[in-house]
């Protein structure tokens, strides 16, 4: 009977994200079978819609499947310049002293959510990762402790809550592909300064919206101790390590070449002076698009390290986390690709758009934008797909594109947390299965309908 009773002890909110947490471990595939899933899925959609047949679908996929690899290298660099940023032993150390700061679990999420989800609007990449090492060592940290936490629940908190901010931020791939003069809706909208976009009244009074949101879910969410599993029980692997520097060798000329900070350091002048001009000629609203992005990252990276070997080799291993990324990009290219070049995506959108008012755009905009991403879990693949057809009805309703996009961008970051497919750098980094933590993401899924709905609608622009 005790033990019974204390399987029902938490509120309301811990019971629901445990359940579903217990759920997604029985039903959750690898992602990559996902990815197949939803393969299978667009083609019957495109065949019973657009009235295709399975050839014909067929070569809508091959047109996409190799559409995305320059954006796809723009991605990959994002999350392994933030990646190097996030291992650098003085990171290390930092996030050793924070994971001292709490004294139980739900202290332990609302910390950890509220400085990955601060990150994440800085840079996606630095955030995702920077998240899943503090997730990891919090776990650490709290089996010396003997501190009940939930591993489970704070790898999934800090990736899905801090993840519903990341397309407002500054990495914000939809908002930065529109900064540059030719992009493919030029025609409709012409470009659009990050002014109208990321640093626009809608955008950060949406992102304080969502950092709320995450802290309190964070803290509610979090089980009670009698409910909590450690990361012993996971990956115990982990309890015995310690962070680890490699000293520099200094034996044959070739390894004082490879040493040699006054390499980097030169690196690193000429990438200052590089940046100050692109951004002096271009603006610093106009001149903020994804390239600049990595490239400020890649020279953080350097100048952190100063030192051309050591920050090679972060790099080199930071390859784990994003091989997952590799090989399912493509099939996500593919995906979108039937989307394209079948008609399907506009066809989609078309639906919605129809009944949409001035009033309700942002909303409809929102949903549409989390149906579609479900199936193209890349921001900027997305936009391309149905930025069009968004743009035009936003033109056409007297809707600013600014708003369209940040509402856009809503969308896309919130069924981030349905599919599975950002979350392989996480996983690689905690040693977590997806099915171990995604039960909390989708949880979170429904939670944030409310902010959403509140946010885009009654947040003046």
């Amino acid at each position: 009977m005790s033990e019974k009773k204390a399987t029902v002890k938490g509120t309301w909110l811990e019971r629901w994200g445990f359940g579903w947490a217990t759920s997604a471990e029985r039903w959750m595939p690898d992602p990559f079978i996902f990815a197949i899933l939803l393969v299978f899925i667009i083609f019957i959609m495109a065949m019973a819609i657009q009235g295709l047949n399975p050839y014909a679908v067929a070569q809508c996929m091959y047109k996409g499947f190799w559409g995305f690899l320059a954006f796809a290298m723009q991605m990959v660099l994002i999350l392994i310049t933030g990646y190097a940023i996030a291992y650098h032993p003085a990171v290390h150390r930092g996030i050793v002293r924070m994971c001292a700061w709490p004294k139980n679990g739900k202290q332990a999420a609302m910390l950890l959510v509220g400085i990955t989800t601060v990150l994440m609007w800085i840079n996606w990449g630095l955030g995702l990762i920077f998240g899943a090492l503090f997730a990891r060592e919090m776990g650490r940290q709290a089996y010396f402790r003997k501190m009940p936490v939930h591993y489970p629940m704070l790898v999934g908190s800090a990736y899905a809550l801090p993840l519903l901010i990341w397309h407002w931020g500054t990495s914000a791939s939809a908002s930065l592909l529109m900064t540059v003069a030719g992009h493919p809706f030029e025609t409709i909208f012409g470009v659009v300064p990050v002014n109208l976009t990321i640093f626009s009244s809608y955008a950060i009074g949406n992102s304080v919206l969502i950092l709320v949101f995450a802290l309190v879910v964070a803290y509610l969410l979090h089980p009670k101790p009698e409910r909590c599993r450690g990361i012993e029980q996971y990956t115990p692997e982990a309890i015995g390590e310690e962070a680890k520097v490699e000293k520099p060798k200094w034996v044959t000329v070739a390894d004082k070449l490879e040493n040699n900070r006054w390499f980097a350091i030169f690196m690193v002048v000429i990438m200052v002076g590089s940046i100050v001009w692109w951004f002096d000629t271009k603006g610093f609203m106009a001149g903020l698009n994804l390239d600049s992005v990595n490239f400020i990252f890649v020279l953080v990276g350097l100048a952190l390290y100063h030192n051309p070997i050591a920050y090679a080799r972060v790099i080199y291993r930071s390859a784990a986390a994003v091989g997952g990324i590799i090989l399912q990009f493509p099939f996500y290219a593919g995906i979108q690709g039937v989307m394209m070049h079948s008609g399907l995506g506009v066809t989609i959108a078309g639906w919605l758009t129809r009944i949409a008012t001035p009033f309700i755009w942002p909303v409809v905009c929102w949903f549409l934008a989390g149906i579609v991403n479900i199936f193209i879990p890349s921001g900027g693949g997305e936009w391309l797909t149905i930025g069009q057809s968004l743009g035009t009805a936003s033109v056409n309703l007297g809707v600013p594109i600014g708003k369209t996009i940040i509402a856009y961008g809503a969308g896309d970051a919130w069924t981030n947390l349905v599919n599975p497919f950002w979350a392989l750098p996480i996983l690689a980094i905690t040693g977590m299965r997806v099915r171990d933590m995604f039960g909390y993401p989708l949880t979170i899924a429904v939670l944030a309908i409310i902010p959403f709905v509140i946010g885009l609608t009654f947040i003046p622009y």
